[in-house]
């Protein structure tokens, strides 16, 4: 019998899995991926092999499978049937925060349960749809292993010099602090590092994750020092629709003088900044480079520079930097995006090879660059599947 780790990635409107084998010494093979896409409006279920072989595409009625709920058990049918009654051995979530009581992943129990459902308030965008498969699966099938992985546990060992905001002592206790995420990923990163730049794993990094969000991560002997993202995912960079760091008083004025509710005031800072915003166009970065108008240049330009802002914020973190990584959708398949970044950090020493950069590294700084400039693709299912595993291991 084949064992096999399940991993869900859920949010509002899409639920994505990936299933990987087990095999000889615990590695982990991927054996399909797929998602459920459209919840509610028009779902879809589709999946393919890791050859590219299409497994199932399967449309549904919207009242079909109006949620989460009522998506998890097509979902848990369909891998029934196409594993042959074999349920995996565990299913790993992505959970974008785990509070101030996990630092690691947990199996999820009763008590686990309830304290993530408890910190809802503090995410409110985020965990309730990734929870919704969590409680799906525990009606469903209450005896199967369910493995919490949380973006923010790679930076809970950050100093307290980092985490603290500069707000009254009892929002610090309720848990109001800089928690970072895009954990996942950075954790994957800095695996990589090791075998791809063994010599630069264990000196000054920065990591950029830049994909619809966007965050940075400053890595001194690959463990988390710092990062853009503090407490919430709005935080940082701009990012595809949300705007980054921000004057509070930008609120403020929506508020007072534009008299939006607060959900207006989410809705604005999650779906309509941004890229998005700045240029008017769209959130993509393939067409942003593609157009011609001077707002798609001006949006590019003006999240580059961010981009480069912050990489000399994380440097003087780290008291200097040794090596920057690109990864996620736009640092590994950008190479505009990439120069445009690195051409800003030229004060710093970094020079770009442009040929490697438009073949995407993964090295694409020139022989006399005092800073080594990766692309790296990231693989945040797997850490996920791994953590999941060793979860179940350490439990027999």
């Amino acid at each position: 019998m084949t064992q096999t780790v399940l991993c869900l990635n859920a949010g509002s409107s899409s639920i994505k899995f990936q299933l990987f084998e087990v095999v000889v010494g615990d590695e982990l093979v991927l054996a399909f991926i797929g998602q459920i896409e459209g919840i509610g409006v028009e779902p879809r279920l589709s999946a393919h092999d890791a050859k590219g072989k299409q497994l199932i595409d399967r449309s549904f009625a919207p009242n079909e499978v109006p949620d989460a709920d009522a998506a998890l058990p097509r979902l848990a049918d369909w891998l029934h049937q196409h594993l042959e009654g074999e349920m995996p051995i565990a299913v790993g979530h992505r959970l974008v925060f785990g509070g101030t009581k996990y630092a690691a992943p947990v199996r999820i129990d009763d008590d686990v349960y309830a304290y993530l459902r408890s910190l809802v308030p503090l995410m409110p965008l985020h965990l309730p749809a990734e929870l919704a498969p969590v409680a799906a699966l525990r009606r469903r099938l209450p005896d199967l292993p369910q493995i919490g992985v949380f973006d923010t546990s790679f930076h809970r060992g950050h100093a307290e010099l980092f985490q603290r905001l500069p707000i009254p002592e009892q929002l610090h206790r309720e848990g109001v602090l800089s928690y970072g995420f895009h954990g996942i990923s950075y954790e994957f990163i800095a695996h990589r590092l090791k075998e791809i730049a063994p010599d630069l794993a264990n000196r000054r990094v920065v990591v950029a994750h830049l994909g619809s969000g966007c965050s940075m991560c400053a890595l001194v002997e690959g463990r988390s020092m710092e990062a853009s993202w503090g407490f919430s995912a709005l935080d940082g960079l701009p990012m595809g629709t949300r705007p980054g760091r921000l004057d509070p008083g930008i609120i403020l004025y929506l508020f007072q003088t534009k008299g939006m509710s607060v959900q207006e005031v989410q809705h604005l800072l999650y779906n309509e900044c941004g890229l998005k915003g700045m240029s008017g166009i769209s959130n993509d970065v393939r067409e942003l480079l593609a157009s011609r108008d001077p707002r798609a240049h001006l949006a590019l330009d003006s999240f580059a520079l961010s981009c480069a802002r912050c990489v000399a914020q994380l440097a003087t973190v780290m008291g200097g930097i040794d090596g920057l990584v690109f990864t996620a959708g736009v640092g590994e398949h950008a190479a505009p995006v990439r120069q445009s970044i690195g051409s800003r950090l030229a004060w710093l020493g970094l020079a770009i090879d442009n040929d490697a950069n438009a073949r995407h590294g993964p090295l694409i700084s020139t022989a006399s660059s005092t800073i080594a400039c990766y692309v790296i693709p990231t693989n945040e299912e797997l850490m996920i599947a791994r953590h999941a595993l060793a979860v179940i291991r350490r439990a027999a």
